[in-house]
């Protein structure tokens, strides 16, 4: 049977191939910086670093959380006064702030350091608008309707393998009386 799948092997994708590298290499580099912090100033000092980090985080998240909930209450009061709500700028959202946040949670010395780089509203406005133009070329360069049929198209083109059996019978009779079990189905044939 033909399915129209090619058997070629794909390419596998660069970031596919060095994602899981570079993580592996920021877990041996977070690991190897608290050895070397533990042998500097003590396992207690190590502790009450990462301790502070997570009660930070948890700090930075909340506030973010709480602003982010009264933007939308603001721009839900806006609407319906009638006003049209002003836009925020690329990188005054809420979710940088809460991505540094969680990088301040996670346990080890360059993690806390990147979630303080990304507090400061410099580097966040930078980031927000490099995202945002990131976003903005791949949209412009993705065709009309790829994104709504993607599911659709993956799974045409690498479908799972599960075939049902069955048959499609079609009665054109108005007659009768209507109901699910009125008239004769003949046993499906395997």
């Amino acid at each position: 049977m033909t399915t129209g799948i090619s058997t070629a092997p794909r390419r596998r994708s660069p970031a596919r191939t060095f994602l899981p590298l570079a993580i592996a290499a920021w877990l041996i580099l977070e690991i190897w910086l608290l050895t070397v912090v533990a042998d500097v100033a003590g396992g207690l000092a190590v502790a009450a670093l990462l301790a502070g980090g997570i009660v930070l985080g948890a700090v930075v998240i909340k506030r973010a959380g709480r602003r982010a909930f009264k933007n939308l209450s603001d721009t839900f009061q806006q609407a319906q006064q009638g006003r049209q709500p002003a836009p925020q700028g690329p990188g005054r959202g809420n979710g940088l702030t809460m991505l540094a946040g969680l990088l301040l949670m996670m346990p080890g010395l360059l993690s806390d350091v990147a979630g303080l780089f990304l507090l400061l509203p410099p580097v966040r406005a930078w980031i927000g608008r490099r995202a945002a133009r990131s976003l903005e070329r791949k949209m412009a360069s993705a065709p009309a309707g790829s994104f709504g049929d993607a599911f659709q198209q993956a799974r045409i083109h690498y479908p799972d393998g599960k075939v049902v059996q069955g048959e499609v019978i079609r009665e054109d009779r108005p007659e009768g009386p209507a109901g699910p079990d009125t008239g004769y189905r003949p046993p499906l044939a395997p």
